[in-house]
């Protein structure tokens, strides 16, 4: 029941209503007169949008679907059985690979059972890429793999692994937009009994503009001529007070002109006088410098070490010393690498990959190595292959420490 407003209170507070409802009709024109534009007001400004999500492409990249084909050349058993292996007589060449097409080569494996002790120098690798006269690669098959002293040891990089018992891997990337034929031929004097490998490519309706072609090409200095023989000591005067500042009398790695990048070097070094073999500043000329444009600070460092390796084997993705065997002495062996798979070291005209064999070129070591690179074609010549003969490493007779002098003095 509402209660009873006494009548002395009626028109006060109906006075109130209409003062409300008045004041109510003057917003409501009020509304209406900026509806139809008779007052402006400043816009509201929007919230900002969400920004997009940022979504690394790693996540996806093993899931991303492919339009390549995946293919393989191997020496599978043709009849169904399990001799999956061939022979290679001394003298012969193997196909390993003959196909026409775009693609790209994606691993090499291959397992050898030799009776020659020195197979890994005698069989030679070769490609050509796209129907070119002169081969792309060619490399023993040692060195391609790093294993540059005719001797397997077990190893892992990034590029190039060696797995139990004697498994050769490569995951270099080949292209080709034409055609690739690969080959291994046997130079030595002794038969292959069983050769066993896989060529891994896809094939691809084409290849995109910009790609260069791989290279791999093997040079050997047994022994390097040091330019000083009756030293003693690794540091005194008739050493350490040499200059080179031009590269005169280098370990060459690579030469090589035309547009590319250099991805790298695989070195093995056999002893032909006590003391560390390093102090070698590795020097590199680009496109024609006489100074060299890149100068480094000794043979270690160039191989991401220090300080001789700690006279010890190692092996990282980028690089290594993965065989150390009775280091700083006559006769003492490394093998090394060094992948720039970083930031390749480019080139639009010419390249010159150096080393110096002791400080200022002073020592006379054996030297073997294998340069990668990709390249515009086409290539320079490659020099002559060494014979066979002249590739199985041993101690040459030099002067310096610890090394007899040369027959006749």
């Amino acid at each position: 029941m509402h209660p009873v407003v006494p009548s002395d209170q009626v028109p006060v507070r109906r006075k109130l209503l209409g003062s409300m409802f008045s004041a109510a009709a003057l917003l409501g024109m009020n509304a209406a007169g900026a509806a139809a534009g008779t007052t402006k007001k400043a816009p509201v400004a929007a919230p900002p949008a969400a920004p997009e999500p940022v979504v690394p492409e790693e996540l996806f990249s093993l899931a991303r679907l492919r339009d390549y084909k995946t293919r393989r050349s191997s020496s599978w058993d043709r009849t169904g059985g399990n001799n999956d292996a061939i022979p290679v007589e001394a003298g012969h060449t193997t196909t390993l690979l003959d196909i026409t097409g775009a693609g790209v080569v994606t691993h090499l494996w291959f397992t050898i059972n030799s009776p020659d002790p020195m197979h890994l120098k005698n069989l030679v690798l070769r490609a050509w890429w796209d129907g070119e006269a002169a081969p792309s690669v060619e490399v023993p098959i040692g060195d391609f793999f790093g294993l540059g002293l005719g001797e397997y040891f077990v190893y892992q990089s990034a590029l190039v692994a060696v797995a139990p018992v004697k498994a050769l891997n490569a995951y270099f990337q080949m292209p080709f937009a034409t055609s690739a034929r690969l080959t291994l031929t046997n130079e030595g004097e002794r038969r292959t009994d069983n050769l066993y490998f896989a060529i891994d490519y896809v094939t691809l309706p084409s290849l995109p503009a910009g790609l260069g072609r791989f290279h791999a090409q093997y040079r050997q200095a047994a022994p390097c001529k040091g330019q000083v023989d009756n030293w003693t000591k690794q540091y005194e005067p008739i050493v350490n007070d040499r200059k080179n500042l031009n590269g005169e009398g280098n370990y060459v790695f690579l030469e090589a002109t035309g547009k590319g990048h250099f991805i790298g070097v695989t070195h093995s070094v056999e002893q032909n006088q006590d003391g560390w073999f390093g102090e070698g500043d590795d020097m590199i000329f680009i496109d024609g410098d006489t100074a060299p444009t890149i100068n480094g600070t000794g043979s270690e460092d160039y191989y991401n070490g220090a300080w001789d390796f700690g006279l010890q084997a190692f092996a990282y993705p980028h690089n290594g010393a993965p065989l150390v065997v009775d280091p700083e002495r006559l006769g003492g062996r490394y093998c090394l690498y060094r992948w720039h798979t970083e930031s390749p070291i480019t080139f639009d005209k010419s390249i010159r990959v150096t080393i110096e064999h002791g400080h200022a070129n002073h020592r006379s070591d054996n030297f073997y190595s294998t340069a990668y690179w990709y390249q515009a074609e086409p290539h320079a010549d490659f020099p002559a292959l060494p014979a066979p003969a002249d590739r199985v490493p041993r101690v040459f007779r030099v002067g310096g420490a610890g090394a007899a002098p040369p027959p006749g003095q």
